[in-house]
């Protein structure tokens, strides 16, 4: 059987996911709507050369303009939302309004519980919806209820995960896979999580750690916000501890936590010689140029930790992940985490796999089945135990 998908959102992530899609997804028409045609007609060809044959096309797409999406999205199977997230409910809404299942990269977890309460209006319309896919809050949540299920009685789980360049170069050290402003918002605000039992909020750029993981050898971690969403209120009661942190390298936490400290992340306007200036869109301009970059060779790490109880018997469950900028396609790592993930739930909902109405995306199926979907498609992992 074969299945139609379309793409809002023309940019890497959206491309690697249609490249999965093409390949493991059985699709059999894949568009691609984008307010900038010209991105859309790139990725349309881009994934027909990869693939090989004709099964990607294009249009121009308005994402905030819901008449418009109406008279796109009917006849598809799945919608794959990779616009910035405030397009996400009334995108949400118009699949449920044309029958037809939304996957999305979530992005700002108030948006995300307003999609999880149309799940009545899902349900009546035979659809399906997750949102919250892709590497965080997705893949990277995936893992952790995946060491929950390795355990026969988990108790912490504690979960790591970035986006690095394999050659870092000084003084930054790191290299943009996404939208500077997303990066900003992980740094901005709190994180939620469950400590002692409780949901627990701790804010960003503190308790950092050294962590080994290899083939980079000593990496810092710290707290970020943004890559829990759901995940706390669903696993309050059944642990203790449900924690996530960033990997940097060596020295990334105290200068970007100046930045904060300094007041750069802010989006209200000031007054700096008589001109308005948005703290946030200066920071942004300064910083870009140094952090973004064409062709980046990036590596993508993850990993989950999970403390319970094995056989009666203490034991801790370690699974990693380590997935490198792929040669042959052209996808960074990270568009690959990201992209494979959200084409893989897709593919899971066009077959039927979810339930219809409305999901928690680590509730929409199986840890197992997720993680057996990710390494057919070449993202391997390792599980160890102690």
């Amino acid at each position: 059987m074969s299945y139609r998908y379309l793409i809002i959102g023309a940019g890497k992530q959206g491309t690697a996911a249609a490249y999965d899609l093409a390949k493991f997804g059985d699709a059999d028409h894949i568009l691609f709507a984008d307010y900038d045609l010209d991105a859309a007609q790139n990725a349309a060809s881009r994934i027909n050369a990869l693939i090989g044959r004709e099964v990607a096309a294009s249009t121009q797409a308005d994402a905030s303009d819901i008449f418009q999406l109406a008279s796109i999205v009917e006849g598809f199977d799945v919608v794959l939302s990779a616009v910035p997230y405030y397009f996400n409910l009334n995108i949400t809404k118009t699949c449920i309004e044309n029958g037809v299942s939304l996957c999305d990269m979530g992005g700002n977890t108030d948006v995300v519980w307003s999609q999880l309460k149309l799940d009545e209006e899902a349900k009546a319309a035979g659809v399906s919806l997750v949102p919250d896919c892709g590497m965080g809050p997705g893949l990277i949540n995936t893992m952790g209820v995946y060491v929950m299920d390795l355990l026969d009685k988990p108790r912490e789980v504690y979960l790591y995960d970035a986006g690095l360049p394999q050659d870092p170069t000084p003084p930054w050290n790191y290299a943009m896979t996404y939208h500077i402003n997303g990066l900003t918002n992980e740094y901005s605000g709190d994180a939620t999580f469950i400590r002692d039992g409780k949901i627990t909020y701790v804010p960003t750029f503190t308790e950092p750690e050294s962590i080994v993981f290899e083939p980079l050898g000593e990496l810092e971690a710290f707290v970020i916000s943004g890559s829990m969403s759901t995940t706390p209120e669903t696993h309050l009661g059944k642990l203790e501890r449900y924690e996530n942190k960033v990997l940097r390298y060596p020295g990334h936490m105290h200068t970007f936590e100046a930045y904060k400290r300094l007041g750069l992340f802010s989006e209200e306007t000031i007054e700096v010689d008589g001109q308005n200036v948005v703290p946030r869109e200066l920071y942004h301009t300064l910083l870009a140029p140094h952090i973004n970059a064409d062709n980046i060779k990036d590596i993508g790490i993850m990993r989950a930790i999970g403390i319970g109880e094995k056989d009666s018997k203490e034991a801790t469950v370690t699974v990693d992940i380590a997935d490198l900028f792929d040669e042959e396609t052209g996808f960074t790592a990270m568009e690959r985490l990201t992209g494979f993930h959200c084409a893989a739930m897709m593919a899971f909902q066009a077959r039927k796999r979810v339930n219809t109405g409305a999901h928690r995306m680590e509730l929409a199926l199986s840890s197992t089945e997720m993680m057996e979907a990710v390494r057919k498609r070449g993202i391997n992992f390792e599980t160890y135990w102690a």
